[in-house]
């Protein structure tokens, strides 16, 4: 592979970053979702050519890839998606900004790491393989170019599951002159070293010579020839570290000594016991944090992939009734879904995430395409790509672009292939997005069914396009179906993906909105706490993701008529999304209108009409005048001057509102003709019967023709 190559007509390589035995990575960007990420390529190697062993590195390469994808954890670094082109297996992965340890002592000059890094990269990388041992992968490989530190402190384990495939095809125990084809001599355990079983407790002898070159500035057996290395690790015991380095505290370094044992069982039995150990070590608390703690002691370090990333809460709609986009797609303008709740709802998105080969299953060109929209002639506006249409919330054009492009690729590859379908998936999302759900959902449904032809029923990009389907089924109403569906598929994904995996979540999600729909607010209360609580041990307490959820619990918490606890869930929400984000970020000010919310429900409507007259402001001042947000606080406004009795200030809210739904939706709109019925209403009050009564024969005449069909 080569600069500017277009992977699987999806990943642009930009330039190579890395290179090492088993291939290359590049830094590249993702087409479809306008963001970077990293490309490892993977070749088998030279004196392994007979066709049956390529043949096995290619199925063991997917099927560790997949183990790999569904390791979901702050300190492991994430597989967007893998797969194969031109016969070169790849995996795309998050892009870390960052340094390796390697390089950090490099930085250095080879002086050792402050003894606070030590201690915080050995509790970070520790809770990772505690993460990774309990879901039975072991690294076998992990050294100081494998473990990046972030520009926040963040650490990360690199390489999960390729040196296992490695080893299992046996490149390990094949040397060279400088050390082996995979497991680097100055940190490979002794079992490694003789050819026994191998397992977590290898992965923690590893660790010990990584902290040991970070505290002292060599590892352990600092020795030229590759021989006399991997016979001191077997043979010698290593120099105490404070002989090299007398200021580093006696309960580090035996606890690095610890690791190095020779016999796997004289080490500490698992990652988990040695998180506990090394801050027991470090702080004179009477107890050490859960493993889930580790490096984010503070409460607000998290991994460079969690930012920004969103299992599509409302803030990433398109406008009213709009489907909010795929968690990571990013694919639409920041207009709100207005005035309703926060829709769990996710279409394709970044359709291939964890997908398959491209070259999986049959790629027939005679297999009909799913009912799409006619293609017509190209303008010039198509030349722009679709996701980039999308995200500019140029809609009808996106929906044309991608009718074109399913079509193009059905006949340049078949209409079965991923690509294809892919392409029909994203032509659902952009007709959901305009409302066309009926249309969406017979796509989906056709979709679905090729997915599982080709891929199964249980592959990632399948249980995707079901998850799409159950949000369209709740567009339509059909809540019952839309919430069997999403069990259904949240089902799937617990078994494929693991329970707390990011996908898994979204998807309890979407039965958690079904259930408040269908009025089983308790139900969608439990769901969302599971969720919330799933989300802050996986990602972290302030990521948004996790806010999502805990903002769901508060709202369903106010829909069962349980004000006071929401209020008291909504001001710990403004607090932390205040510090997360600002006290004008969209999520900040949609926790605020949910506290102003529930001020009303209380009585309380003078706070109320504060806390509302704050947040249009601000929204005003942010998102605009006319931003669905800023119109919806407006009506909260109009609401409490309401129930305070000051009918003609409430009048003049109304009608701001229904002239600027009017001038964006038309008069005939249900959210216009709804603005105009709450304007009547405020005339009664006022006295002005004459008035309202015209006004209401105007709505039904609207509302008449709207059901006819006409104007």
């Amino acid at each position: 592979m080569g600069e500017n190559r277009l992977v699987q007509g999806r990943y642009r390589l930009l330039d190579l970053i890395g290179r090492g035995g088993m291939g290359e990575v590049w830094r590249a960007r993702d087409e479809s979702l306008g963001r970077q990420v990293a490309v490892k390529c993977l070749k088998p190697l030279g004196p392994y050519p007979d066709p049956s062993l390529t043949r096995a590195l290619r199925e063991r390469f997917r099927r560790e890839a997949r183990v790999a994808a569904a390791l979901s954890h702050r300190g492991v670094t994430v597989v967007h998606d893998f797969g194969e082109f031109d016969g070169v297996p790849y995996l795309v992965m998050e892009l870390l900004e960052g340094r390796d340890l390697s390089r950090l002592l490099e930085d250095n000059k080879g002086h050792p790491l402050p003894v606070d890094d030590v201690t915080d990269i050995a509790v970070q990388v520790a809770a990772a393989l505690a993460y990774t041992h309990e879901h039975g992968v072991v690294h076998r490989d992990l050294k100081p170019a494998n473990i990046v530190r972030l520009a926040d402190g963040t650490v990360k384990i690199c390489d999960f599951g390729i040196a296992r495939l490695g080893h299992d095809i046996g490149f390990t125990a094949r040397l060279t002159g400088t050390g082996v084809a995979l497991g680097t001599p100055h940190y490979m355990s002794p079992e490694q070293i003789g050819g026994d079983q191998v397992d977590r407790r290898s992965d923690l002898y590893s660790l010990g010579c990584v902290l040991y070159e970070i505290a002292t500035g060599a590892p352990p057996f600092d020795l030229e020839d590759a021989w006399a290395i991997l016979i001191g690790h077997r043979d010698t015991p290593p120099r105490p570290p404070r002989d090299l380095r007398p200021e580093l505290p006696v309960d580090l370094e035996q606890i690095i000594l610890d690791l190095l044992a020779k016999r796997p069982e004289e080490r500490p039995p698992d990652a988990g016991e040695l998180v506990r150990r090394i801050l027991g070590a470090h702080t004179t608390a009477p107890e050490a944090p859960a493993v889930q703690d580790p490096g984010r002691r503070d409460g607000t370090r998290l991994p460079s992939w969690t930012r920004g990333m969103t299992t599509g809460h409302k803030a990433l709609g398109a406008g009213f009734g709009a489907l909010p986009p795929d968690s990571g797609a990013a694919l639409s303008a920041r207009w709100a879904a207005a005035p309703r709740r926060d829709a769990g709802l996710y279409p394709t998105g970044d359709y291939r995430r964890v997908g398959a080969p491209s070259g999986d299953g049959p790629a027939d060109a005679r297999r009909p395409l799913p009912a799409l929209p006619a293609a017509r002639t190209a303008l010039p506006a198509e030349r722009t790509a679709p996701h980039v249409l999308l995200r500019a919330g140029r809609v009808a054009e996106a929906l044309a672009a991608y009718t074109d492009l399913a079509q193009a690729r059905a006949r340049a590859l078949g209409g079965d292939h991923p690509d294809t379908l892919a392409a029909c998936q994203e032509t659902a999302y952009a007709l959901g997005r305009l409302g066309r759900h009926f249309e969406a959902h017979q796509v989906y449904t056709e979709v679905l069914a090729a997915r599982v032809r080709v891929m199964g029923p249980d592959h990632p990009d399948t249980l995707r396009c079901r998850h799409n389907l159950a949000c369209t089924l709740g567009r339509l109403g059909r809540l019952d179906d839309a919430c069997r569906t999403a069990l259904e598929v949240a089902a799937a994904r617990a078994r494929v993906l693991g329970p707390d995996h990011p996908d898994t979540l979204v998807s309890r999600c979407e039965v958690a909105y079904a259930a408040g729909q269908s009025g089983r607010w308790e139900e969608a209360l439990r769901i969302y706490r599971e969720v919330a609580e799933a989300r802050a041990r996986v990602l972290g307490a302030d990521h948004p993701d996790t806010l999502a959820a805990r903002y769901e619990t508060a709202l369903s918490l106010g829909r069962m008529g349980r004000s006071a606890d929401a209020l008291r869930m909504y001001r710990a929400l403004v607090g932390d999304r205040t510090r997360v984000q600002g006290s004008t970020h969209p999520e900040t000010l949609r926790a605020r209108h949910g506290l102003g919310v529930n001020l009303g429900r209380l009585g309380r409507w003078e706070d109320a009409l504060t806390e509302a007259r704050d947040v249009c402001l601000l929204r005003e001042q942010t998102l605009g005048p006319a931003h669905p947000d800023t119109l919806v606080s407006r009506r909260e406004v109009a609401v409490a001057l309401g129930w305070l009795g000051r009918w003609a200030e409430a009048l003049t809210e109304y009608r701001r509102i229904t002239a600027t739904r009017e001038q964006l939706l038309g008069p005939d709109h249900p959210d216009t003709l709804a603005g105009r019925n709450e304007e009547a209403h405020c005339l009664e009050r006022l006295g002005r019967g004459v008035e309202a009564g015209e006004l209401y024969r105007r709505i039904a005449v609207l509302s008449r023709q709207r059901a006819s069909g006409g104007r």
